[in-house]
């Protein structure tokens, strides 16, 4: 299956790459007066088929440190998760000291299954208030959905990405994989998860739209 929105379903090797389910892969409870990024998303977050130096929150973290910005980035990536994982751990990630912004990037998985839109969106919101209750900026990644789910169904979806960013006037990068999506040459063998390259790509996308929120 082609998906646009870059589709991350939970497959044996992502589990075993994922680790427990239910917590980002790199998120210690840290102390720092350093303030802090996280990204908060599945396994385009997590990086998955990438080593670590590959994915997008460590080319951040790299960005960041050229131009001059004293953030921590945090990845919060779990490999399969969707947006009903994203609500029952985001209380915990939001416990981190001096998180300033969350980079949001959940919805794929639920287009893999089905999960009514409505419902996936609910969830997104609940973690948007929830990082909103605590003062932190929130980035919403948007995804596109293929023509084979159903036009209203592909419809109701991508319409949920900008219609939450309208509501909780929040900052929104409209497609993630922009300029990745369906390029061989940027993605790994299953055609979903961007290889090496196309992270690199993924990473300036969101730092386009990251980088007007930050303070030196």
């Amino acid at each position: 299956m082609v998906l646009l929105g870059g589709g991350c379903d939970v497959s044996t090797a992502e589990k075993q790459f994922a680790g427990d389910p239910n917590k980002p892969l790199v998120l210690p409870q840290t102390v720092s007066a350093q303030p802090k990024i996280v990204a908060f998303g599945d396994s385009l977050t997590a990086g998955f088929g990438l080593t670590e130096k590959e994915s997008y929150p460590y080319l951040l973290q790299q960005k960041l440190k050229a131009d001059g910005f004293n953030y921590e980035v945090l990845n919060a990536g779990v490999s399969g998760d969707t947006s009903i994982g994203g609500t029952e751990r985001i209380d915990w990630v939001l416990e981190q000291e001096n998180v300033r912004i969350l980079i949001l990037e959940l919805g794929a998985n639920d287009l893999l299954r089905r999960m009514p839109v409505d419902r996936m969106k609910r969830n997104l919101a609940t973690i948007i208030e929830k990082a909103k209750a605590k003062n932190v900026q929130v980035l919403l990644c948007g995804m596109l959905a293929p023509p084979n789910v159903g036009a209203e169904y592909q419809r109701q979806y991508v319409a949920v990405f900008p219609d939450l960013a309208e509501k909780y006037q929040v900052e929104f990068l409209p497609f993630l994989l922009e300029n990745v999506a369906l390029d061989s040459k940027l993605n790994q063998a299953d055609g979903i998860h961007p290889n090496a390259e196309g992270a690199k790509i993924m990473t300036d996308n969101i730092y386009r739209e990251l980088k007007p929120m930050l303070a030196k």
